[in-house]
């Protein structure tokens, strides 16, 4: 059977299903080619597109362009509050104060080990002691006394402790000779020369400029982290500098504590 087509024909009025297990007759269709032109395949490759478009969309769940929601979420932006940043400043001033308070501690600590003109047991807080083969500090396995102004004991909790340590006085920078007795040791301050005074005056002066120096570095951590506060837009211009300003202040006290200690140290080392 022959069946002349047109563009218009229903596809499901030339195939109509048989009951199963009918002979399926040939088929012979004679197509009459429709007359093409470019306008029409431009629009029938248009709507071609749409429809794979439209089915791919669909089968993704989601809504053809022109039918989507052109509402928007917000987005959600947290800013720090007032009490956070408050705790933040509030750090950095007392991270910067602790540990111009331990250069302090370490600058008295420098000076105290070095040797004057009078006899203190803090001379001998550098020195460090093998210990059944563990380095220890001398004041931890013994007592330290001045029984006078210009000599020093050492009474050791562990006698056989002795040698270990008149060894390690022998090897310290300190100049003085123990005197080991088998029960305690005993050191004699020599008189330092004119010479040596000069030269220890050089070294206290050496370590206070290194505390101030190290005092400077610890200003210069807590306005760094000032500025990185004041890019995160959680301080302004005006309070970095209100902030460095004050910082400046503690700086220049705790120079003054500094300087003091040390002035005091360099009257002792000249004192005869």
């Amino acid at each position: 059977m022959a069946m002349t087509l047109t563009p218009s024909t229903p596809v499901g009025s030339i195939y109509q299903p048989k009951p199963s297990g009918a002979p399926k007759p040939s088929l012979s269709l004679q197509v009459q080619a429709p007359q093409v032109t470019r306008s029409k395949v431009a629009s029938w490759t248009a709507a071609s597109n749409y429809a794979k478009l439209e089915l791919g969309i669909r089968g993704l769940g989601v809504k053809p362009i022109g039918m989507q929601s052109r509402t928007r979420r917000a987005g959600v932006l947290r800013c720090a509050t007032i009490e956070e940043i408050e705790a933040e400043k509030s750090m950095i001033e007392k991270d910067a104060k602790e540990r111009m308070e331990k250069t302090i501690e370490t600058v008295r600590s420098n000076f105290a080990s070095i040797r004057t003109g009078r006899a203190s047991p803090a001379m001998l807080d550098k020195i460090e002691v093998e210990y059944y083969g563990t380095p220890v500090s001398l004041k931890s396995i013994a007592q330290i006394s001045t029984p006078d102004a210009s000599s020093l004991l050492v009474q050791p909790y562990d006698k056989s402790s002795l040698k270990a340590i008149e060894k390690a006085i022998v090897n310290s920078d300190l100049g003085m000779t123990p005197n080991n007795d088998g029960e305690v040791i005993r050191l004699t301050l020599p008189q330092l020369t004119s010479e040596r005074r000069k030269e220890l005056s050089k070294v206290v002066a050496k370590q206070a400029e290194e505390g101030k120096v190290a005092i400077r570095n610890i200003r210069r951590d807590a306005i760094k982290s000032y500025e990185k506060l004041e890019k995160e837009k959680k301080l302004s211009e005006d309070n970095v500098k209100d902030l460095s300003s004050d910082l400046q202040k503690m700086t220049d006290e705790y120079m003054k504590k500094i300087e003091a200690i040390y002035k005091q140290k360099e009257k002792e080392l000249m004192t005869v």
